[in-house]
């Protein structure tokens, strides 16, 4: 069985920049939520400071984005290139 390469990144794009647009729109509003996750997340994207503003809000949910959607492209391309390697070999025995 074969992944969307395509549906797997929209999926996971849409997941992890949710993640990041959820956790930092909360942080707004509640200063104390997701501070720790944040700050993580700011040490990975450059540009995103955790959410001080709701312009900071936006670059990371950017970033959040496209680097879920890189992730999930890549998932499913090394999930079909070993999926076709192995039942090739299962099928040979």
């Amino acid at each position: 069985m074969r992944l969307s390469a395509k549906a797997m990144a929209l999926a996971l794009g849409l997941l992890w920049g949710g993640g990041v647009a959820f956790a930092a729109l909360v942080h707004l509003a509640i200063p104390s939520y997701g501070t720790a996750f944040l700050d993580f997340v700011g040490s990975l994207y450059p540009g995103f400071h955790g959410a001080r503003s709701l312009g900071d809000a936006v670059i990371g949910t950017a970033y959040g984005l496209i680097d879920g959607a890189a992730g999930g492209f890549i998932f499913a391309a090394l999930y079909n290139l070993f999926a076709r390697r192995f039942s090739a070999s299962v099928q040979q025995v």
